[in-house]
């Protein structure tokens, strides 16, 4: 596609994810800027567009994506309508960053990417904590040997039930499958995964077993799976969205022929080291904005000045995995 000299961005979107996590970022990159933003309710675009100093808004997201000032469209929708929002973008020559995960579904992540193929333009997925120091810390310390061959991963991850999943008339979208993918496994996972892979390789094999224990929503609430990857690392993950306090947890644990390496992804907990010479904390700060490290490499790409990875194809690995865990096909 064509180089972009200044990146200009419409919104597709203007939710919580966009208030700090992401929106600010777009703006403190140099060749980059937020020209217009779309929500389907008026009174809360125009109160996000006043608020962020953004001069249009839309209720209609093909009117936003066919702004001849946007250039590049960001996605911050729910995962069902991503497939459609971001297949328009790309008919419309328009490089898009979509929030993840990806779909809600392998399917729909696999027309994303025909269709990005096709039209020649690139869609990039928000798999931001790749580029987080926290995480580059964490492969650093894999990848120079710290715990010795890695002989096995573990993922395990304990929550207890949100104040809004009680709420049985009005219950919060991630833990309805259709425009989720799934429940709260198909929002936080994800994450989890992407690392995985960043750090070993692709997963081939995946399998799970899936139940809903609470009784609070439809979906899944607990998931127990095992996974290995090309290289030939096996590795297993439990997820518990209605348990105890007590058993609250977020581990990933990496387990060496020379010691382990555990790490948190959503609380960014001290990364901890043990070996035949100790235990070692690090604590690693992430930018305010956390999205900003990778945004800036997806503003960069498109100014041709470096070259993003964490694209569609890429992102379109979870979905498989999590698919096949959830026993989707």
């Amino acid at each position: 596609m064509q180089k972009l000299d200044t990146v200009r961005w419409g919104f597709i979107g203007c939710g919580e994810v966009t208030e700090k996590k992401s929106g600010p970022a777009f703006r403190l990159i140099e060749g980059s800027e937020v020209v217009a933003v779309m929500s389907r309710t008026l009174e809360k675009v125009r109160s996000y567009a006043e608020r962020h100093d953004i001069k249009k808004y839309y209720t209609d997201a093909s009117e936003l994506i066919n702004d001849p000032n946007v250039n590049a469209v960001y996605i911050a929708t729910p995962p069902s309508t991503h497939v459609t929002y971001t297949i328009m973008a790309l008919k419309a020559g328009k490089p898009v960053y979509v929030e993840k995960p990806l779909c809600s579904n392998y399917e729909d992540c696999n027309r994303i990417n025909r269709v990005s193929q096709q039209m020649g333009i690139p869609c990039f997925a928000a798999y931001y904590r790749r580029e987080l120091p926290y995480f580059q810390k964490v492969r650093e310390l894999v990848q120079a040997g710290t715990v010795g061959e890695v002989i096995n991963v573990q993922i395990r991850f304990s929550v207890p039930p949100r104040d809004l999943d009680y709420n049985s008339h009005d219950l919060p979208w991630r833990v309805i499958p259709d425009i989720a993918g799934g429940g709260y496994f198909y929002d936080l996972a994800p994450h989890q995964i992407d690392l995985l892979q960043c750090i070993f390789g692709p997963i081939i094999e995946a399998k799970g077993y899936c139940s809903n224990r609470g009784g609070l929503y439809k979906s899944e609430d607990t998931v127990s799976a095992c996974f290995r990857f090309a290289n030939g690392l096996p590795g297993s993950g439990s997820w518990c969205f209605v348990g105890h306090e007590s058993a609250k947890e977020d581990c990933i644990e990496i387990i060496g022929n020379k010691g382990s390496l555990h790490f948190s992804v959503f609380t960014y907990e001290p990364i901890s080291l043990f070996t035949e010479h100790g235990h070692q904390n690090f604590v690693i700060e992430n930018p305010k904005h956390v999205q900003l490290p990778l945004i800036r490499q997806v503003v960069e790409h498109l100014q041709q000045k470096a070259i993003c990875t964490c694209d569609s194809v890429s992102a379109t690995s979870v979905n498989w995995v999590m698919d096949r865990v959830l026993g989707k096909f």
